[in-house]
């Protein structure tokens, strides 16, 4: 059954996060995750200035935790296990985070799907219409908290 995870994200300021979003930061952290995992992932962005942050900031992550990652196009001819684009996936990959306002169409072709829930009211109003979207799919979905830069599971919430 495929599976999407909501992470809902804590206010940005008081966090005191000032170059990058936590929604990117959390997307990298979670990419590293399924890397360690041997899982491949791709991390879809609104635009293309969008997923240059994502890819600049894994290249910041230090020797011992780095994350082979290109954006879509560059690298081998089949990506590095992380692969960063504002375009539809070229290759088959496991995981899809959608770092988009939307659904991207092609989500049905990911077994796994992480998206976010930003602290901003109006980016929570466009959360829960891809909620609503991959509930329409029939995709079995989950909630978790995300609190002082570390993902904490939550009730883990599940919809039938």
């Amino acid at each position: 059954m495929k599976q999407v995870t909501f992470y809902i994200l804590p206010d940005e300021q008081a966090l005191h996060r000032q170059e990058i979003s936590e929604q990117i930061a959390q997307a990298c952290t979670i990419a590293a995750f399924y890397y360690l995992q041997n899982r491949k992932v791709f991390i879809y962005t609104d635009n293309q200035q969008d997923a240059f942050s994502v890819d600049e900031y894994l290249w910041q992550f230090d020797g011992d935790s780095f994350v082979p990652h290109n954006l879509l196009g560059e690298g081998p001819r089949y990506g590095t296990p992380v692969e960063i684009s504002w375009q539809a996936p070229t290759h088959p990959r496991q995981i899809l985070i959608n770092l988009s306002a939307e659904v991207p169409k092609f989500a049905v072709n990911f077994q796994q799907i992480i998206d976010f829930v930003p602290f901003a009211e109006p980016l929570k109003i466009a959360a829960r219409l891809r909620y609503s979207t991959y509930k329409k799919m029939g995709l079995t979905l989950s909630t978790q908290t995300v609190e002082n830069e570390k993902t904490v599971e939550s009730t883990n919430k599940t919809e039938d």
